[in-house]
């Protein structure tokens, strides 16, 4: 199960660059004016030489100086111990998120791309300034450097990307987002206006990316869904996907 589990640790570092980056001594240091706990926070990715204390010293004074919270993904990966040494520390549990996964069946066997009277789906390799632009109303995203700094961070995903709109009469009213690495299709950035839901519109734009990744050689598709999102994991279940593991982020608002 661990061998499963690194995979997508692996497979979602990938998928989601972060605006600043630091290695230090087996830790990933991810700065992104806390766009998102995940692109803002430590990853653990080798081993360590250097005391504990000290390594926490140095990441919150870093991520003080970049005006945002320290903030650690725990995974089933880390260390027995780790989550209560920084809960000892002052550190909060937020934005739990379960990963699910699944193994692709035929392309055959999976549903094709819709076809709807109303509704224009357009998917393309490309993320568009005109996706992340309808991404943002969709997200209501407001804050001038995240509008300013995020298109970059999509723009440098090092992985072939699969980049899925819904239109209505030339607006974005859905967005989704595939990421094609190694044998998996990982799936991102799925919003739906809140004046289309319950249409079925978030089963048929996430089919479309799992039937497109299957067209480019993709056998398994992996995703995350915030804990408690009831309607999501239906929906997900629905099409075969099964939970594997639960991550978390640990946070300390800093002085």
């Amino acid at each position: 199960m661990n061998t499963n589990i690194k995979t997508i640790e692996d497979l979602s570092l990938n998928a989601w660059p972060s605006h600043q980056i630091q290695i230090y001594d087996g830790w990933l240091l991810r700065f992104s004016y806390f766009y998102t706990h995940r692109t803002n926070s430590v990853e653990q990715i080798g081993p360590s030489m250097i005391p504990l204390d000290e390594k926490i010293a140095f990441v919150e004074d870093t991520y003080r100086r970049w005006g945002s919270p320290a903030i650690f993904k725990i995974t089933p990966l880390l260390a027995p111990g780790f989550d209560s040494y920084l809960e000892d520390r002052g550190y909060i549990t937020e934005h739990i998120t379960d990963n699910m996964v699944l193994t692709l069946p035929s392309s055959d066997q999976l549903p094709s791309m819709p076809v709807r009277s109303d509704l224009t789906f357009h998917i393309t390799n490309l993320i568009s300034q005109n996706w992340i632009d309808g991404l943002f109303s969709l997200k209501q995203t407001t804050n001038i450097m995240h509008r300013q700094v995020v298109p970059s961070m999509y723009k440098a995903i090092p992985k072939q990307t699969i980049a899925l709109s819904v239109l209505d009469n030339g607006k974005i009213i859905g967005t989704g987002l595939g990421i094609l690495d190694r044998d998996y299709i990982g799936i991102y950035a799925i919003h739906v206006h809140q004046n289309y839901r319950r249409r079925g519109l978030a089963r048929d734009i996430v089919s479309s990316i799992l039937y497109k990744g299957r067209e480019y050689g993709a056998s398994e598709a992996y995703l995350q869904v915030v804990r408690g999102n009831t309607a999501a994991v239906r929906l997900y279940e629905s099409l075969g996907f099964r939970y594997l593991y639960t991550d978390s982020f640990r946070i300390k608002y800093l002085l």
